[in-house]
């Protein structure tokens, strides 16, 4: 044993590192204890390797379709899009390069696609289940999911023939980010919904909310939907911190009252920026959620050969898995003392409950110490090898970012964010932008006795004081403003630094570099 930990497992690359550990560590674990049979089906090569996937999740006519439509900036395959509930499948839209449709029963056998997994889950979810193909620069880099309006009412939660929470469950376990879509014009969180957010559990830090359709209604009301969205949102999922909420009309029709523009502009900048950095850090979620099963498959060791250890040989089986089943609470209690795991590492106790009924657990197995030390192995030596290994490849490949589709329509030109606003003020005009306002601030200027057309840093100082802006701003504007750098400032560098307050006053960032057209123009060739 000691010799094996001076010498972790060598990788090539993360995903490379990933499967192997996770076929010759993890799913021995696995394998012993049923955990397939209780949580989740084995990871396939696939798993590691597919591109980073957005699953969207919402109740009927919240925009989850037209969101897609509208990344994409084009029609997909079996796109439906309506008032009423239209989407009835899920459909994983991913690149190809012929537009098409995959039924489900093709795409659970296709061992190039992540779902082979999903055939588990029977004909009434995979007749529901397709792949939408199609040439697209998003998708060379994501996949999106987009799954049926979840519906309010008992009725169509029984006819829907599958488990349509635990669909979703698998879906999360294996995608990097989840949106909830709410539709700001009608918001309310049905049971199916609530129950669906719940089977999210572990996964909250892939969750962003997106309160779609915003523009429908006024600023006033929004405020009052914004927070009874968070006050909803607060009882069903339980995290300490405040769940990331995007508010926007993600569509491309005009907005309806376009008062709150520049802050769907913002927010939409926001979401784009979140989604854009999952190809640079799929690496890591992937990590991440193979530490999260580990540690659950340790917990399920540890339940499964506890109950094992108190089953008699021969007679009282029945009742005694009555009564072990019944007094499980106690035995995760005794198991988070004798092994020092949290609390929120166990499975769902109801739930863990009703699946033992199903099972003989005579025929469980008795602890391995050796597959619980490979596994602790595993977490404490290879997994530090493959962050390191991580941070390399996330330097290699700075700039994996999604392109195309929306995520090009802002970058550059007057439509891009901010453009025109703040220190952008004035970037298309002849004329230089600071001197509308520089006869007033001449005016203070020469007030501050000024020696061969120059102001001291002590004079100058003294006056920019007065913005109340802390000192770190004030020295950045100094730094930006005093171009020819010589420790103090003519009559266009004042009024430079003045209009670089009066920017920062009114709520905008200052530039890192000064930009070309706020340079005075008698200091262009300085600059230059």
């Amino acid at each position: 044993m000691a010799k094996r930990k001076k010498d972790p497992e060598v990788f090539q690359t993360v995903s490379e590192g990933l499967k192997k550990l996770y076929k010759t560590k993890l799913l021995p674990l696995e394998e012993h204890y049923k955990f397939h049979e209780f949580h989740s089906p084995a990871l396939e090569d696939a798993d590691f390797d597919n591109k980073p996937m957005i699953l969207l999740v919402g109740q009927y006519s919240t925009g989850k379709t037209s969101f897609i439509r509208y990344l994409l900036e084009q029609d997909f395959p079996g796109m439906r899009i309506g008032p009423e509930p239209t989407t009835d499948s899920f459909i994983a839209v991913m690149h190809g390069d012929v537009e098409g449709l995959i039924p489900g029963n093709a795409l659970v056998v296709d061992p190039k696609k992540p779902f082979r997994k999903l055939n588990a889950f029977g004909n009434a979810f995979l007749n529901r289940f397709v792949c939408a193909q199609l040439p697209n620069r998003v998708l060379e880099s994501i996949s999106v999911i987009d799954t049926p309006g979840i519906l309010s009412g008992e009725k169509q939660r029984i006819s829907r023939g599958y488990d349509f929470a635990a669909v979703l469950e698998w879906f999360a376990e294996r995608v990097d980010r989840i949106i909830l879509l709410f539709d700001a014009h009608k918001l309310d969180i049905s049971d199916e919904f609530s129950e669906v957010i719940k089977a999210l559990k572990n996964h909250e830090d892939k969750i962003r909310v997106v309160l779609n359709k915003a523009d429908q209604i006024e600023t006033q009301q929004l405020m009052r939907v914004y927070g009874a969205l968070m006050w909803s949102l607060g009882k069903i999922v339980n995290t300490p911190e405040v769940i990331r909420v995007y508010i926007g009309s993600f569509w491309s029709h005009p907005l309806l009252i376009p008062d709150n523009r520049k802050l769907f502009e913002a927010e939409e900048q926001d979401l784009f920026k979140d989604i854009q950095s999952l190809p640079r850090n799929a690496a890591l979620r992937k990590l991440n959620d193979l530490i999260k099963r580990a540690r659950l498959a340790k917990v399920h060791a540890y339940i499964i050969s506890s109950l094992k250890k108190e089953m008699p040989a021969v007679f009282g089986k029945e009742n005694k898995k009555k009564e072990l089943i019944n007094s499980l609470g106690e035995i995760y209690g005794r198991i988070e003392r004798e092994h020092q795991i949290s609390p929120g590492d166990f499975p769902n106790l109801k739930k863990m409950q009703d699946q033992l009924q199903a099972h003989d657990l005579t025929k469980f197995q008795p602890l391995k110490a050796k597959l619980l030390d490979t596994v602790d192995d595993m977490l404490a030596n290879d997994i530090a090898q493959l962050m390191v290994l991580v941070r390399q490849e996330e330097t290699q490949k700075p700039n994996q970012v999604v392109k195309g589709g929306a995520f090009d329509g802002t970058l550059n030109g007057p439509f891009g964010h901010g453009y025109g606003e703040g220190a952008g003020e004035g970037i298309d005009e002849v004329e230089w932008v600071v001197i509308r306002d520089k006869p007033m601030y001449d005016e203070i200027f020469y007030t501050l006795s000024p020696v061969n057309g120059k102001v001291t840093g002590a004079n100058a100082k003294r006056e920019m004081v007065k913005s109340k802006l802390p000192n770190t701003v004030l020295g950045k504007i100094w730094k930006l403003s005093d171009i020819d750098k010589d420790g103090m400032l003519d009559d266009e560098e004042f009024a430079l630094a003045n209009h670089l307050i009066k920017v920062k006053l009114e709520g905008h960032e200052l530039p890192s570099e000064l930009p070309p057209h706020l340079v005075p123009p008698s200091k262009r060739k300085i600059a230059e």
